[in-house]
């Protein structure tokens, strides 16, 4: 694997993982053991055990400090995620901390 893919397969399986959020938050909103709620709990846990093995197949190809480097890209997925499906608001500092995090793996990946 390239440096690239490895890093783009990161990226990947990060938003992935924020996927479950996206399934947890609509939990939430459900009626206790509805049907909707457990199709979506049933989303969430398919949905991490697909990141698990991902992440363990990533896991062969970088090194785990590396790896764990990109986990913030997750918190601007699920960000946008919120905003997109929930209506929630992105404010400045949301703004301001993806950028941090979008800089601090830029100068890692620069290297």
């Amino acid at each position: 694997m390239t440096k690239f893919s490895t890093y783009s397969s990161l990226i990947g399986i990060n938003l992935l993982y924020a996927c479950v959020t996206l399934f947890t938050k609509f939990v939430a909103q459900q009626e206790f053991m509805s049907m909707p709620y457990c199709l979506a709990l049933c989303g969430a846990i398919g949905v991490m055990g697909a990141y698990a093995v991902c992440w363990q197949q990533i896991l062969k190809h970088i090194e785990i400090s590396s790896a764990y480097m990109f986990k913030g890209t997750s918190l601007i997925f699920v960000m946008l995620l919120a905003w997109a499906f929930f209506g929630e608001q992105i404010t400045i500092n949301n703004i301001i901390g993806a950028c941090v995090i979008i800089a601090g793996i830029a100068l890692y990946a620069k290297e």
